[in-house]
This record gives structure tokens, C-alpha cells and sequence, in this order.
């Protein structure tokens, strides 16, 4: 799905590197982490300024529970400041979150839907947290939502399967863009990346900047897209 101009309509981040990034600068992890959350906010916006309109970003997944106690408490604690504060300084911008919400706290659940309806009537600009979320879980979680409602094994098609994900009225991701120098998906967005254009980048997410927003975009209209045929 890409629009009139040739922007990708979905581009789907994988925030990766923060702790490597602090190690580098002699820092401790949790600096790491609230450097890439200052510039998270940074990127989506100039992603968003330059005319996509659905941003996802991976930012803890279903395995980030195994780090240490302390590091996932701190990392707790700066997506509850998110909800709380940071996330309204994007302006007029439909937040939607993606993942499993079990092992999330009843108050960080309250949160989260609370902006989803301050928010949802927001359409040109959607943003997708994708927090707690797995790509094997969600279809896990699709396939049970099915058996609850008694869907018949010969109805079941990649079109209703879309109808099943986490959010499911947010399209496939046009372009995958991963930071760090790991040139894998770790379970992102896995119904959705099928045909996904993958950019994979050498620096850690903390030194993502405007300019490689701009390359990003600049390398997706370089390359064609062919979808099997």
C-alpha cells in the first residue's frame, strides 16, 4: 500500500541498539532506554511530516520480560510517562497499541485505553506501539478469538485472519526499518511483513536522526515492488 506520491503508507521500526548505545557512551542501560525513548518522538514525527500515515514501532516485546527486574521496571515507568504525558506532544495523532495485555498492569491497561479513545477519532496519522507484542502471539491470540467464535475451518482465509491480528484495520507494513546491525525480523510483525521492504541499519537507534528518516524513504522509492508476480 503506497500513496499517490510514491510514500509508503506504513513504516514499521524496530528500536534496537538502546543498552548498546549506553554501554558505548559508558552509560547504564536505563540512559540508554530514555535516550531512545527522547528519540522515538523525534523520528515519528518526521516520519509522519513526511506523509506516511501509519508509524508502528517495536518497542518491547513478549521476551523483554526475561531482562532484570530493575531494567523492565524502568522501562515500565517510561511507557507509563508516555501515557501519562509525552505521547499528547504529538499532536493530533490516533494512538493505537499493539500486543498482548495480559501481563500488563490494570493501571497501564486503563491508560492505554483511555488514549485510544481520546485519540481515535484522529484518521491522518496513526501511530502503532507495538508493546508486549510478538508476532507468534498475536497469532496465537487471532486463532483463539476464531475458536471463540466458532469460525468453520473452511472459512478461514488470509483475508479474515487480517480481521483477527491486533488492530486489524492498520495495513502491512510498506517498510521495515531496523537499527543496530541485526539484519532480522525478532518477531515483528510477522503477518504483516510479508511483502515488507527491509532496511536494515548499521547505528543504534539513539543516533537515528531526521536526515536517515529521509534516507529511508529515498531507499523505498528506489527499490520495486513486485508482490510474487
Amino acid at each position: 500500500m503506497v500513496n499517490s506520491s510514491g510514500v509508503p503508507a506504513h513504516i514499521g521500526y524496530i528500536v534496537d541498539g538502546n543498552r548498546r548505545w549506553a554501554k558505548k557512551q559508558g552509560l547504564q542501560a536505563y540512559e540508554g532506554h530514555q535516550r531512545g525513548y527522547e528519540v522515538l518522538e523525534s523520528i515519528v514525527k518526521s516520519t509522519f511530516s513526511r506523509g506516511v500515515k501509519y508509524v508502528s514501532a517495536y518497542v518491547f516485546s513478549t521476551e523483554n520480560w526475561q531482562r532484570s527486574e530493575n531494567e523492565v521496571n524502568k522501562i515500565l515507568s517510561l511507557f507509563m510517562r508516555a501515557l501519562t504525558k509525552d505521547l499528547d506532544k504529538l499532536g493530533e495523532v490516533q494512538i493505537r497499541f499493539a500486543g498482548a495485555r495480559e501481563q500488563i498492569s490494570e493501571a497501564l491497561q486503563g491508560k492505554m485505553r483511555t488514549l485510544e479513545q481520546k485519540t481515535a477519532h484522529f484518521n491522518d496519522k496513526v501511530f502503532v506501539i507495538c508493546f508486549n507484542y510478538g508476532g507468534k502471539q498475536e497469532l496465537v491470540d487471532a486463532f483463539k478469538k476464531m475458536l471463540h467464535d466458532s469460525v468453520a475451518a473452511d472459512a478461514i482465509t488470509p483475508a479474515l485472519i487480517d480481521n483477527y491480528v491486533y488492530a486489524p484495520d492498520v495495513p502491512p507494513v510498506d517498510m521495515i526499518v531496523r537499527t543496530s546491525g541485526e539484519s532480522r525480523l525478532s518477531n515483528f510483525m510477522l503477518w504483516r511483513s510479508a511483502y515488507s521492504e527491509l532496511l536494515f541499519l548499521e547505528k543504534y537507534w539513539p543516533d537515528m536522526t531526521d536526515s536517515d528518516v529521509e534516507m529511508c524513504l529515498d531507499e523505498f522509492a528506489k527499490r520495486t515492488r513486485r508482490f510474487g508476480e
